[in-house]
């Protein structure tokens, strides 16, 4: 049962039809993406709504927060909670990645063929635009076969509106989706570290900062000041 997009082919980069997409949008930032809000009680400033907010540790080097909408996918919010919750999501790769399309990941196994132990879902094609930072439902060419794949979305691919479920979008923390390992499938894929719900409260892990050029050179000059005696 093979998970991916069914547009795979006419969307390829390198191909014409991705270059003739549509320019109905412009390329949009995660800053245009809005938090989902409500009013405190004490307070006329909005918060999220933590049970509606997806939280992704990306092996990338951040924090990728999603608000999801119900509103217009229930049945793919429910199964995207469910599954987090479960910790289904936790060391996924990103399989599937092309430059200027989307980054998909969901598959357990790795290879874009596998999905959850759950039944697929039925489409809930929507109004919701495949914009910059939307996060859609992977799907093969069957309408009602998404399962646990998703992708998210790097330019404007408007194209896929009311063909794939969009049941959320990033608000903050897209840098770190931008740096996700490109390929298909990549070379060194990227990875979802974890996946939490904002209610979960989960702290984000300690992400290291990549290591320094050493320069053996300096490194071994250091050394010998080290090593000699100290001047009076």
């Amino acid at each position: 049962m093979i998970r991916m997009l069914f547009a795979c082919a006419a969307l390829a980069v390198a191909t014409p039809a991705l270059a003739q997409l549509p320019h109905e949008a412009a390329p949009q930032t995660a800053a245009d993406a809005p938090a989902p809000m409500v009013m405190g009680s004490n307070t006329s400033q909005p918060t999220p709504v933590a049970e509606n907010v997806l939280h992704l540790d990306l092996s990338t080097g951040g924090r990728v927060s999603i608000v999801l909408r119900p509103d217009v996918a229930p049945a793919h919010v429910e199964r995207i909670k469910t599954l987090v919750q479960r910790g289904f999501y936790n060391g996924v790769v990103f399989h599937r990645v092309i430059e200027g399309f989307m980054a998909q990941t969901g598959d357990p196994t790795g290879t874009g063929q596998g999905g959850s132990d759950l039944p697929d879902l039925k489409a809930e094609f929507n109004d919701l635009p495949h914009v910059r930072g939307a996060v859609s439902m992977a799907r093969t060419d069957e309408p009602d076969s998404a399962n646990s794949q998703f992708f998210i979305v790097l330019q404007p691919v408007l194209r896929l509106d009311r063909k794939y479920t969009v049941f959320g979008r990033v608000f903050a923390g897209m840098q770190w989706v931008d740096k996700i390992e490109r390929g298909e499938p990549p070379a060194n894929p990227s990875r979802v570290l974890q996946a939490s719900m904002g209610s979960d409260q989960k702290p984000a892990p300690a992400f290291a900062p990549p290591a320094a050029a050493v320069d053996p050179v300096a490194a071994e000059a250091a050394k010998l000041l080290q090593s000699a005696p100290p001047r009076r």
